[in-house]
Order: C-alpha cells, then structure tokens, then sequence
C-alpha cells in the first residue's frame, strides 16, 4: 500500500503536462475542440474552418514558407509579402552593391517595374495535410536502428510519390511525437519572388547584436517582397512578363492598435522544439554543446567584425554571414543560462522518476532509461570533438571550401572510377569556388583559421586529436603555446593553398591530380581532421542517434500511455503550426517591470549617430520631431508604437510569422523572443515566455513617412 501510494504521489506530481496558459505550437490542421474553445475564449471571433480548409479560402492561405527557414504573410491581392527584415537579410545582401547599397540604405520600389528578382529565393503555400500513419506503422512494424531509417525513407517516396504525381506540387512526409504519427504536407513552390521594399539597415537591425533576444526591442525587423506567377497564375521560372500572384487569401492590416490582454494570434512555421528531452540530453547541452558552440563562434564573430569597421565592403560582403552565427551565438549561451536558472534538469529528472515507477513492471518500458543513461555515456566523451570539428574546424571559410574537396579527391584516387567522373567533380569545385571567394575575407578568415585550430588543440582530449598533426605544426611554426606559432601558420595555409592563387587553381583545373592536392596545406588541414572524426567517431554519433530515436519514440509512447488524457501538441519541426496567447507586459526580477509596448520615443532614446548598432537613418530623427505620424499614431501614447510583446509560443523559423487578431487581421511580425525564456526549446516558461514583435503601424509608418513608398500603402486592405 505504502509503495502504491508512493507512486501515485509521484505521478500527481510529475510535470511532463501538456499545454500550459499559452503554450503550444498546434496543428491547425489537427485542432482540437479543447484547444480551438480556448482560443476562443481568449477572444478568437474566427471559426474552425476559417483558419484552415482545403476547400475554401482560410488563414492557412496567407501563409508562405519563405526561403526555406522563415515564414512570410500575404497582405494584397496581388501577392505582396511581409517578412522579417532579417528573413530577406540575404536577398536584399544580394541585391545590394557598394554603388546602391540597398542593405545600408534602404529600397521601395515606387511600381512594379522598380521591383528587383531575387535569383534563388522562393515560397511555398501549404496546400493540404493528410493523417498517414496507418500505412506508415504498417510498413515500419518492429522495425528499429538502421533497418528503420532505411525503411522510412522509402515508405516516405511511395506515400508522396502517390499523393503528387501529375499535379506539380511537393510533398513531405513528418513525422510526429518522434515517430508515434506521421503527416504528409503538400506544397505549391512559386519561384519567381521580387524584392519591393526593405527600410535602412539602421532601421531593420537597430539595436544590433546588444538588443538581440531582449525586451525593450525597438528594432523595424520587416521586408517587403511580392510573388509572380505565370499568366495562368501557376508557378513560373523568373520571366520579365510574368504577373504578381492572385492569392486565395490575403491578411487585411489593422491599425487599430493593440492594448494589454488582446488576443493574439501567430501562425508560421516553428522550425524546431525539443519539448520531450531526457535529463541525459539536457546535462550533454548544457556541460559540452552549448558552451563549446558559444566559444567558437565568439572567437569567429570577433574576427570577423573587426573587418566589417573597416570597409563598408567588407561589411555587405560578411553581413548575411554574421547575422547567422551571431542569431545563436546568444541564443546558445541564454539557453544555457536559463535552463540552469529554471532548474530542468532536475524537472526531467523528477519527470523519470516518475516514468520508471510507472514503467517497472511494463516489459515495453522498463529499460527505457537505463537504455538512455548508456547511450549517452558511451557518446558523450566525443561530443567536444564533434562540435569542435563543425564550429571550429569548418568555422574557417576556407577550411570549410577545402573540405568540399574531399569529392574531388575521391575521384582522383577511386580505382575504376568513371572516366569523366574527375572532370565533373573538378568542374563543380571550380563553380563553387567562385562563390566561395565571393564569400571569403581573408584577414578575418586568417585569424579564424588559427583560433579555432587553437581552440581544438588546447581543448579536445588529446588521444582524439589527429595523429601526427600538431606535432608537424610544432616542429615547422614553434611552441603551441606561443599565440604567433598559430599566426604563422595560419598565414602560411593562406599564403600556400592553390585555393586562394588563381594561376594555382587555374593549373590544376586544367590537369588535376591527387597529389597536387593532398599537399596542398588548405586541404590537407580539412582533410585530416574531417577524416579522423568520419574514420573514428562519426559511427559511434550515427549509432548513438539511431538508439536516442528509437528510445525517444518508445519513453513519448509511454508517456502517452501513463498520461492517456493529456492536451498534446508535437516537437516544431517546420511544418505549419498556429499558437496563441495575449498581449501582456511582465516582471522579470525584482523592481524590474517591463510594459508591451514601446514606441519611437525609444529608438531615439537609444540612438547613436554614427554608432554600428544603434544609428539611424538621416531624416529619422526630424520627422519624429514633426511628429508626423500619420494615421500610424497610437492615441493613447501620442507616438507611434514600434513593438510589443505577446504571450505566444514560437521558436526559430516563426521569423516573419504574422501576428494576427481576433478578427483575422494582421497587427504585426514576429521576430524575436526574450532572455528570460531562452530555455523555450527545451521547456515552455509560462511566466516569463514573450514572443516579441515589431507592431504593423510602424512597419507602414517606415513605409510611407520614412521610405516615401505611400504605393505599397494603397495597395493594402487597411482596417481602421
């Protein structure tokens, strides 16, 4: 008796809970009765069918992956995209030169014929989802490990190959709670996106890397794209006389404004959560991942912003770069720092505790842990390696272009190759190395070259280290504990390598051999230490992840079973997903209270003329002191509202999601979440979690006051 209540105590108190207040990334597909009358008694006037249908126009019509990690907005008839500035950060890098320097100073285009094509970027609109896990268990019964996989992948071809053929469509299959259900999502890819407007730099990233997760934000983060179509409104390749799309649906804008507690809505495409992760996972981020990541790229950043202040070159050529790994160079060591903080680990762990007792006398079950527990010890040793290899090694651009060449390699030295199997892997490499130098600097390069083989030398256990390396380093450049024997090395590898030397490449292009480039010191670096870990620790990750999937399918199986009546939602995983919430200020320590919104009043608080983070564009700061506000003004704060925050659930690929009121009605771009919460992808904080978005009167207030672009205005469906 005494034991059987122990363990009923242990399950009342065990806290893997569904949806807290304002958790969840739902499936609008599979929307719950529970979920959707909750959302409506938060506000929500819409119904059911109005926020997803296959055959009626919904909500779920106005949403677009963008570029393939970010989520964008339809907001007229004729295809108009709202997104994150930071989502369109590459395109409108792309677009830019030092003569017309869109990225620094900003572009609208005044008509259509003004709108620039974006080469490679394109969106997909979702068109519906289907339940297919019956024909997938059926094919996957008591399979696991490799044999799994391999399987998976295959029943994956058939189901899509049967759900598209003939239409033009794409298709794939997700799947769902690590593999206790699966989804087939069909998409319609249009490929012809043109960039329409995009505000100043100074603007789109105000506040820089120091605002980056925080609140107060007052950063502009949008850009303004268009979709075309061919004239039968299909998807078509880039064509001068093709047409803006006529979408099915398209989000009115309001300028209503916001005010605290009003219903807010997000819809997008959350990339990635781990809601479901074990104590071992959580201890391996938090004591190795998180920290090793964070050190490297703070040595990559580093270097590479000390070449951006110096040319405004410089700066466009390494912008799109540095965005991406300073975006989670913070991120990683917040996670950290708030998991730490909320003390998850010892959550999970109470949460396993509670399994086990549950499991002990459940065959299906019982091991799970233990499983667990040796799974990781076996891996977790060369974890530092895996990261190092990733973030450090290949943290080098040219590190990175040398070890691509690892193909042509192959095929110089592959008995019985096919005999233009040579030519055409040398032809790809000498493609991409165009892009390559386009992309490399190499004053910053040279001195993430010798950091980050610095960095693997002084901190990974010696015994997994390369054979032999260190110690040729040694014996030609000094002592390792000498900062200039890495410096001259490093310049050695950049002064040496037929990567950087045109007339090099260029003869070996004409006459490749394998010689020439395995002694080649840019490759033969790469080559060593990507072959070292592929030859030695590559299959103990591939094992660990394949027994890591198959126990994390069978403990959320059991967790299911033990919790039979629970609210679920699945793990992010880029597919569509719709959270909601409030608009709500907070408290996040003692005396330290922050409000949901801020306004313009802040951004010239934080202005710096000049500064890298925190200047403005020229005329910024006389039409705030005209108070020319326009219909954007916020009655209440006399100014207009820059951003404000919201109780809503997202993560990384929400960037750009719209954010949408009870009505239906767009209210503003979701762009960021805040420090206090950084733990969210493990772990949903209900106090503390705000997702942070830039309000859509200051999005139209850049637009028309700032930029001059009252066109793209009239082309909205404004709701007063």
């Amino acid at each position: 008796m005494k034991k059987n209540l122990v363990v009923l105590l242990l399950l009342l108190s065990v806290s893997i809970k569904w949806a807290k207040a304002d958790e969840g990334m739902w499936l609008p597909y599979l929307l719950g009765q529970q979920t959707y009358n909750d959302m409506v008694k938060k506000g929500l006037k819409l119904t059911k069918e109005q926020l997803y249908s296959i055959n009626k126009a919904s909500l779920k019509d106005a949403i677009v992956i963008f570029g393939g990690g970010c989520t964008g907005e339809i907001v007229s008839s004729e295809g108009l995209i709202f997104t994150n500035h930071h989502c369109g950060y590459g395109a409108i890098a792309a677009a830019s030169s030092v003569e017309h320097n869109y990225l620094k100073n900003g572009f609208y285009a005044k008509n259509k014929q003004e709108e620039i094509p974006s080469g490679s970027l394109s969106v997909q609109f979702l068109v519906r989802v289907e339940d297919v896990t019956a024909p997938m268990q059926e094919s996957l019964k008591g399979l696991s490990g490799t044999e799994r996989v391999q399987k998976e992948q295959q029943a994956y071809e058939g189901i899509i190959t049967k759900a598209i053929s003939g239409t033009g469509y794409e298709a794939k299959v997700v799947p769902m709670f690590k593999g206790n259900q699966y989804l087939l999502f069909v998409y319609e890819r249009y490929k012809d996106i043109r960039l329409v407007g995009t505000p100043p730099e100074s603007v789109g990233k105000f506040g820089g890397d120091t605002d980056n997760w925080e609140w107060p934000r007052h950063t502009g983060d949008f850009s303004v794209f268009r979709v075309y179509a061919g004239k039968d409104g299909k998807p078509a390749p880039y064509a001068a006389d093709n047409v803006p799309l006529k979408p099915k649906h398209f989000l009115p804008v309001s300028i209503k404004g916001v005010k605290e507690n009003d219903y807010a809505m997000i819809f997008g495409y959350p990339g990635s959560t781990n809601r479901y992760e074990t104590s071992f996972g959580i201890k391996l981020k938090t004591e190795v991942d998180n920290p090793s990541l964070v050190n490297l790229r703070d040595v990559r950043l580093k270097a590479m912003m000390e070449q951006m202040l110096k040319d405004p070159a410089v700066k466009l050529q390494l912008a799109s770069s540095y965005a991406s790994i300073a975006n989670y160079w913070k991120f990683f060591d917040g996670e950290t720092k708030q998991l730490k903080e909320h003390h998850v680990l010892e959550e999970k762990e109470r949460n396993e505790a509670a399994f086990a007792k549950w499991a002990q006398d459940k065959p299906e079950f019982a091991n799970i842990l233990s499983d667990y527990a040796a799974a990781y010890k076996a891996w977790s040793p060369y974890a530092k390696s895996r990261i190092y290899l990733t973030e450090g090694i290949l943290g080098s651009q040219l590190t990175a272009f040398a070890s691509s060449l690892m193909g042509v390699e192959k095929a110089l030295v592959t008995p019985g190759a096919a005999k233009n199997a040579a030519a055409q892997a040398v032809a790809a490499a000498d493609k991409a190395r165009t892009t390559f130098l386009s992309e490399e600097n190499k004053p910053s390069d040279q001195k993430i070259l010798a950091a980050t083989a610095r960095m693997y030398y002084n901190d990974v256990p010696k015994d997994q280290q390369p054979a032999g390396f260190f110690d040729a380093l040694k014996n030609k450049f000094g002592s390792l504990d000498d900062e200039n024997t890495w410096k001259l090395w490093a310049a050695a590898v950049m002064n040496n390598t037929i990567i950087l030397d045109d007339a090099k490449w260029k003869a070996f292009v004409a006459n490749p051999d394998a010689v020439t480039l395995q002694n080649d010191p840019a490759f033969a670096y790469a080559s060593t230490f990507v072959k070292n870990y592929v030859g030695k620790y590559q299959p103990l990750y591939t094992q660990f992840q394949l027994k890591t999937n198959d126990l994390g399918r069978a403990y959320l199986k059991g967790v299911m079973q033990m919790q039979p009546t629970g609210n679920r939602y699945p793990d992010a995983n880029f597919t569509m997903r719709v959270s909601y919430g409030q608009v709500k200020s907070y408290a996040p320590r003692d005396a330290v209270f922050y409000d949901y919104a801020t306004t313009m009043k802040g951004v010239l608080e934080k202005y710096v003329p000049g500064d890298y983070e925190f200047d403005l564009p020229a005329n910024y700061a006389d039409l705030y002191k005209q108070k020319d506000f326009g219909q954007y003004k916020d009655a209440k704060r006399n100014d207009v509202v820059v951003g404000f925050i919201t109780t809503n659930d997202i993560t990384g690929g929400n960037s750009g999601s719209p954010v949408i009121n009870a009505n239906g009605e767009l209210i503003g771009l979701a762009f960021d979440g805040n420090y206090e919460a950084l733990s969210h992808k493990i772990q949903f904080d209900a106090a503390f979690n705000r997702t942070i978005c830039v309000d859509v009167r200051y999005v139209l207030w850049c637009i028309e006051k700032l930029g001059g672009a009252k066109n793209i205005i009239n082309e909205l469906k404004l709701v007063k």
